[in-house]
């Protein structure tokens, strides 16, 4: 298969989790049930913080599990083994999301390896604060979409001929998608994705292809964790009603339910995880 080399240098967002501390709790909280027995994930942009707690909670309720990630390092490896270790198949494909032709092959290979293709998770994150419209750096705003937007667009694009009906797609928003002043150029690309998931499931769901989003707030996560001065966790009472940042494996049951059967009758919707921040609209 052709290599195809990731836009994005190995040394800048996400990070390593491997190197947090304390490291990000992944690990799932209850035993499986089989509520995805014999289902395919693909795991698309996200090898640590949420992609491997849902790994690992998938991997839990019985799903095999492709990986995708800008690159094949620790943490994507370790990623591998949690599924392995959890008695599942898993896979790592190495690459760029923004290339359509890299997404093809990988959602190919997902099909070549472990059979078939039930759920895809369409995951990417960088956040950067800026001040409010003089900071708006217009060159990491394309970025920033070429590397998020396009490559959930190409990523959906590319598994729709494996999807059929009571398969899922679940793409990750964040709570900035609302507007908090704090971060213009990460709120204006999350506001894309929630309007992409919103139409993507009008276009799909007469095929039985739901397509829903998880909207998470602050989480102990490399994105969040290394742009806070030090590397040390925001101040609890400045990131959400709770008083501290959320775990990867207080989120990854959100994107267990819009996978599994309990959420059949839920397509376009976002679910918010985010500490007891209100949303409204």
């Amino acid at each position: 298969m052709e290599t195809f080399e990731p836009m994005i240098h190995e040394d800048s967002f996400p990070g390593h989790e491997s190197v947090l501390d304390p490291h990000p709790d992944w690990t799932p909280r209850y035993p499986g049930s089989g509520r995805l027995e014999g289902k395919v994930a693909l795991i698309a942009g996200c090898d640590s913080g949420i992609g491997r707690a849902v790994a690992a909670l998938y991997a839990r309720e019985g799903a095999d599990v492709a990986i995708v990630a800008p690159f094949e390092h620790d943490d994507a490896q370790q990623t591998l083994k949690i599924v392995m270790i959890e008695g599942r198949r898993a896979i790592v494909i190495a690459g760029d999301l923004g290339n359509e032709t890299f997404c093809e092959q990988a959602a190919a290979q997902t099909v070549e390896s472990l059979g078939r293709l039930d759920i895809l998770v369409n995951y990417a994150g960088e956040p950067h604060p800026d001040e409010p419209a003089r900071g708006i750096d217009g060159a990491r705003l394309l970025g920033t979409a070429q590397a998020e937007i396009r490559g959930m667009a190409l990523m959906a694009q590319a598994a729709r001929p494996h999807l059929g009906p009571g398969t899922a797609i679940i793409n990750c928003t964040a709570a900035t998608h609302h507007g908090s002043g704090a971060l213009p150029d990460d709120e204006a690309k999350e506001g894309a994705i929630t309007a992409f998931t919103h139409s993507l499931s009008e276009a799909l769901v007469a095929d039985g292809i739901r397509v829903n989003a998880v909207a998470p707030g602050p989480l102990w996560t490399p994105p969040n964790a290394f742009r806070a001065p030090g590397g040390d966790s925001p101040k609890g009472d400045e990131v959400t009603p709770m008083g501290r940042p959320g775990q990867p494996n207080e989120v990854a049951p959100a994107f267990l339910f819009l996978a599994c059967e309990d959420s059949s009758y839920m397509s376009g919707q976002i679910l918010r995880p985010n500490g007891g921040t209100i949303v409204s609209g």
